[in-house]
C-alpha cells in the first residue's frame, strides 16, 4: 500500500483527498518510482476543476522525479536505484510511490536534484518546444512573456535570453517585477496599472513583438494579438484566467496577417526520440548554470490542496514542489 491524492468529484481544491492506495507489483513495461518529489502545475487544477474532463475517480499529477525501486518483465533500460523523472503518462504524480511504464521515464542526471527534476519536467519541455519548436526564436527577435515570473514563464524568460531575444514580460504585482527583472527580462509591464498592448508597441518603437507566449488564455487573448507585429505568431498555451473565447478568424488579418496556434507539450514530445532531445537540452542547460529552476514553494504531498489554493490565488512564483 501506498498514499495518493485522489478526488472522487470535480470542483475546488476541497475534492483532494489524501488515501491509501494499493501499489501491486509492476507489470510488463512498468516500473516502480519511489517519489522524492513531485511538480505543481497549473493543468493540475484543469484536471480537479472539470476544465479538461477526466473518468473519476481519479489520480492527479503529471510529473515527478525518484528512484526506480522495481522494473516490470521486459524493462532492460531501468533497474532499480537508477534516478528518473517524467512529465508524461497517465496522471499519477501525487502519490508517495507508483508504477508506470518505463518509456516515460527518463534518467536524472547526478548533477539535478530530485527538486529540479520534479520542478521542470513539464515547465521546462514547454519552454524548449515553445521556443525552439512553435515559434524558433532568433537573436534580435523582441518577444512578450506573460506571467513571467511564473513556472513556465520563468524558464521562458532565461532561455530567450539566452537565444538574444529581446524579452518584454508581464507580471501581477511589484515584487514579481523584480523578479522578472533578476531573470533577464529586458522591460517588465505590471499589467495591474499598465496598458500591456499599448506599452509593447511604445517598447517595440511601435513595430509590435514577433511572438507572444501566453498562459493566461481569456483576460490576455484580444490584447496579445494586438501586440504582434505584421505576420507575428500568438501562441496560447495556458488557461489561467478561463479558455479563450470563440473568435472571428477576421481578426488575424485585421491585426496584420498573424497567426494563432494553441500548443500542447504532449504533441511535442510524441516519440521517444523528441522527449530524449528535448530533455538533453533541458539538464545540459540547467546543468551548466545557464538555466535557474527557481523552487520558491515546498509543501507536503498532503497538503496539495492548500498547494493549489496558493496557485490559484497567484501567490506563488517560479516552480512549486510537493514532498511525499
Amino acid at each position: 500500500m501506498t498514499h495518493a491524492i485522489r478526488f472522487h468529484r470535480t470542483g475546488g481544491p476541497e475534492v483532494l483527498q489524501w488515501e491509501e492506495v494499493a501499489l501491486p507489483a509492476p507489470d510488463a513495461g512498468e516500473v516502480r518510482v519511489r517519489h522524492h518529489a513531485v511538480g505543481l502545475n497549473f493543468i493540475d487544477t484543469y484536471h480537479r476543476s472539470g476544465l479538461y474532463p477526466l473518468s473519476l475517480p481519479s489520480g492527479l499529477g503529471m510529473e515527478a522525479a525518484g528512484v526506480v525501486e522495481a522494473v516490470g518483465e521486459g524493462v532492460a533500460e531501468l533497474k532499480a536505484g537508477d534516478r528518473v523523472a517524467y512529465t508524461s503518462g497517465p496522471l499519477g504524480a501525487y502519490a508517495e510511490a507508483r508504477n508506470i511504464e518505463a518509456r516515460h521515464l527518463v534518467r536524472l542526471p547526478e548533477a539535478i536534484s530530485f527538486e529540479q527534476g520534479a520542478a521542470m519536467m513539464l515547465q521546462g519541455l514547454t519552454a524548449h518546444y515553445l521556443l525552439h519548436s512553435t515559434y524558433p526564436v532568433k537573436a534580435g527577435d523582441i518577444i512578450l512573456v506573460h506571467a513571467a515570473a511564473g513556472g513556465v514563464g520563468s524558464i521562458l524568460v532565461q532561455w530567450a535570453k539566452l537565444l538574444g531575444a529581446t524579452v518584454i514580460g508581464t507580471v501581477g504585482n511589484d515584487d514579481k517585477a523584480a523578479q522578472a527583472k533578476a531573470l533577464g527580462c529586458d522591460h517588465v509591464i505590471v499589467y495591474s496599472r499598465e496598458r500591456f498592448a499599448e506599452r509593447v508597441r511604445e517598447l517595440s518603437g511601435g513595430a509590435g513583438v514577433a511572438v507572444v507566449y501566453d498562459s493566461v488564455g481569456r483576460d490576455t487573448f484580444l490584447d496579445s494579438v494586438a501586440c504582434l507585429q505584421r505576420r507575428g505568431m500568438m501562441v496560447s498555451f495556458g488557461n489561467a484566467t478561463g479558455p479563450v473565447a470563440p473568435f472571428d478568424c477576421a481578426l488575424l488579418a485585421q491585426a496584420g496577417s498573424v497567426y494563432v496556434t494553441r500548443p500542447a507539450l504532449f504533441d511535442y514530445i510524441a516519440t521517444r526520440e523528441e522527449l530524449e532531445l528535448r530533455s538533453a537540452a533541458l539538464f545540459e542547460a540547467v546543468g551548466a548554470g545557464r538555466l535557474r529552476i527557481a523552487v520558491n514553494q515546498r509543501y507536503a504531498l498532503k497538503d496539495a490542496a492548500q498547494a493549489h489554493l496558493d496557485l490559484e490565488a497567484r501567490r506563488t512564483t517560479g516552480s512549486t514542489i510537493l514532498l511525499p
